[in-house]
This record gives structure tokens, sequence and C-alpha cells, in this order.
């Protein structure tokens, strides 16, 4: 049974961190490409981050860049988002994505970021 597990939310202060972690089980987590995105209130789905499956690359959305950093421990079969300087507009919920022939998805993780 394949799962993804967030975990980390919360609620923060503007210019605050959060660290972000999915737990990946049921799959090859090593063959998979990860990627977060993110849901706001009232907005569609957006893209946050990906890494390639040895980590050796990654992407950012601009609205993140330089903010949020995506890593990944293939031996724990997890991928982390650390999110630093946050602000209100990163409210939302944010959701890990295994990316390959088949994509899978977690429930989310509520990240509130207000004073």
């Amino acid at each position: 049974q394949v799962q993804l597990v967030e975990s980390g939310g919360g609620l923060v202060q503007p210019g605050g961190s959060l660290r972000l972690s999915c737990a990946a089980s049921g799959f090859t987590f090593s063959n998979y490409a990860m990627r977060w995105y993110r849901q706001a209130p009232g907005k569609e789905r957006e893209f946050v981050a990906h890494i390639t499956i040895a980590g050796g690359r990654t992407s950012y959305a601009d609205s993140v860049k330089g903010r949020f950093t995506i890593s990944r421990d293939n031996a724990k079969n997890t991928v982390y988002l650390q999110m630093n300087s946050l602000k209100p507009e990163d409210t939302a919920v944010y959701y890990c994505s295994a990316r390959s022939t088949l994509n899978y998805w977690g429930q989310g993780t509520q990240v509130t970021v207000s004073s």
C-alpha cells in the first residue's frame, strides 16, 4: 500500500521557520523524483519544489527561491522541505508527491504564517 505522510506543519510567525517531512512507504522511494506542492484557500494547487532521484538537482518556484530548501534521505525514504523567512502568503496546505510513470500524493499538512 503506497503511503506518503507529511508532518511538521503548524502555526508560525512571519519570518519564522518550519521543516516539513514526508515519509514514504509501499513503493521504491529511490526510483522516484519528489516534489512539494501547496494549495492556499480559494486557489489552485501550485508547484513549490522538485528534487531528482539521487538528490543531485533541485528546482523551485520563484516565490520560494532562496527561502525554501528541498532535500531527501533515500535511506530513510523521506523528503524534506526547510522553509525559512516565512511570509503570510506561504499559508497553505503543503503536499508531497512522488513522480514517475505513476504519481503519488500525500494528504497534506497545514502551514499557517500569522502574527
